[in-house]
């Protein structure tokens, strides 16, 4: 049974990494709502969270589409669902060059004149991560009955 303890151990992990990368999130939205009108101050601390989120997606990318990771190993127990693997996966790719995108216009603006356009963008990026995260969520749950929630 050494490979039901290993896929246990494995999913602790993703729960684990599931609450960091929602924390993430959460930090990019919390410094989202912060006042605008800090200008560069603003800027910088949503370019800070926006980083960390980088780092946490890249992590939650290699976690779930490894070999034996979680989309390979729900498409190998229930075949059907290898289209919505693979929607997710693709969703990776979508999902990784918007924060890239994100953090380098933060970065990169030569002003704060357009401080009102880059909270959008980085809105938008937020909810797509939400609702990425719900169908990642409704895919493990569907494929091994089990609720990877993110909760700690």
């Amino acid at each position: 049974m050494a490979g039901a303890d290993d896929f246990a151990a494995y999913l602790k992990q993703v729960r684990a990494h599931r609450a960091e990368l929602r924390d993430a999130v959460r930090r990019v939205d919390d410094a989202l709502e912060a006042p605008i009108a800090r200008g560069g101050a603003w800027r910088t601390s949503v370019a800070v969270a926006l980083s960390e989120l980088s780092r946490d997606f890249e992590d939650h990318i290699h976690l779930t589409e490894r070999p034996g990771g979680l989309y390979d190993s729900a498409t190998a127990t229930n075949p059907r669902l290898a289209a919505r693997a693979e929607q997710l996966v693709g969703e990776h790719v979508g999902l990784r060059a918007a924060i890239k995108a994100c953090v380098v216009s933060y970065a990169e603006a030569p002003d704060d004149a357009d401080l009102a356009d880059l909270r959008e963008s980085a809105t938008t990026l937020v909810g797509e991560l939400v609702r990425h995260r719900q169908r990642g969520g409704d895919l493990v749950y569907e494929a091994y009955a089990v609720d990877i929630g993110g909760e700690g």
